[in-house]
């Protein structure tokens, strides 16, 4: 009899248990989506390269992990903080209608109070473990990103993309300064560089999206304009944006290594952009996901670049 119950008692209990842990780890996983991780992880990507720039070849490892951290919270805080004021549209868009907030796992309130943590023990981080430059850049990318693209350009016109990406480009600039204390013009170079690159990453993928922008009454570039002008736009920023990319190297004093990548890189970049505007010309599926990807890719593979110069430039 003793041991039935027993066994009774372990039955309901660790099914109980099991159940609780299941819900907790849902709870975490449903908190961290509402930081967009994937977003994260670029501006991860291009953080370090400006560091390793600034040393001239790697940063102390305690440092580097300050800024990876602070800068993972400061961007976590304004993708949380984004999903909290844009609950109502991302609903009606079928890319984010399964965030959090639209599934009513996670409250609004819930949501509000998790990004201004977030922000707030950034911008602490930076100012305990790096310097207070950084962490008053890490609290404008947040208020920038939040306040002027989220809640004041988002909605009311179709350069919000343009304007509104100068929030992604801070990073380079924390990293920068978290090694050095101060803002020099390579890291405002590599800002350019983030700041040009944005619209074709974007309007890209909103190209491919458009119905919903649309739906959801967001004047995204692709939804009030013809896909000609928003290719020929694409095309216009994208030699903008090489031209920013070769002008680190006399700027930042980069070796040959980083002039040739970075013009390969360039080229396989314009061609891109071209064939979308080709095919948008010849009413071909314009297919602009191929451009979002490869953008993705350049983007982190000039970062790379970047960080192997520094090395290069040490020896």
């Amino acid at each position: 009899m003793l041991g039935g119950s027993v066994s009774s008692v372990a039955t309901t209990v660790i099914p109980s248990a099991l159940s609780r842990s299941s819900r907790a780890a849902q709870v975490v996983a449903e908190y961290v989506a509402l930081t967009k991780p994937r977003i994260i992880e670029l501006l991860l990507v291009t953080t370090v390269p400006a560091m390793m720039l600034a040393a001239h070849g790697l940063p102390n490892l305690g440092l580097v992990l300050a800024t990876l951290v602070g800068g993972s919270l400061a961007a976590g805080s304004a993708n949380a903080l984004n999903c909290y004021l844009d609950r109502d549209i991302d609903a009606l868009m079928a890319r984010t209608r399964t965030r959090p907030l639209n599934r009513d796992t996670v409250s609004p309130v819930n949501a509000l109070i998790f990004g201004l943590t977030l922000g707030v023990t950034s911008v602490a981080l930076f100012w305990l473990t790096t310097n207070e430059l950084s962490a008053l850049l890490a609290a404008a990318a947040i208020a920038f990103y939040v306040l002027v693209y989220t809640a004041l350009l988002k909605r009311r016109t179709s350069s919000n993309i343009v304007w509104g990406g100068a929030a992604g480009c801070m990073p380079v600039l924390i990293g920068w300064t978290a090694v050095t204390g101060s803002l020099a013009w390579p890291p405002v170079v590599l800002f350019a560089v983030i700041f040009l690159w944005t619209p074709p990453h974007f309007w890209a993928l909103a190209m491919h999206y458009r119905a919903d922008y649309a739906r959801a009454g967001i004047p995204m570039l692709p939804a009030v304009a013809t896909g000609e002008h928003v290719a020929g736009r694409i095309v216009m920023y994208s030699w903008a944006m090489v031209a920013a990319s070769l002008a680190l190297w006399p700027v930042a004093h980069m070796t040959v290594f980083y002039a040739v990548a970075a013009s390969v890189l360039a080229a396989i970049f314009l061609r891109a952009a071209y064939a979308l505007r080709a095919r948008v010309r010849r009413a071909d599926p314009a297919r602009p996901m191929l451009l979002f990807h490869w953008s993705i890719t350049y983007l982190s593979l000039l970062f790379v670049c970047v960080g192997v110069d520094a090395l290069l430039q040490k020896r």
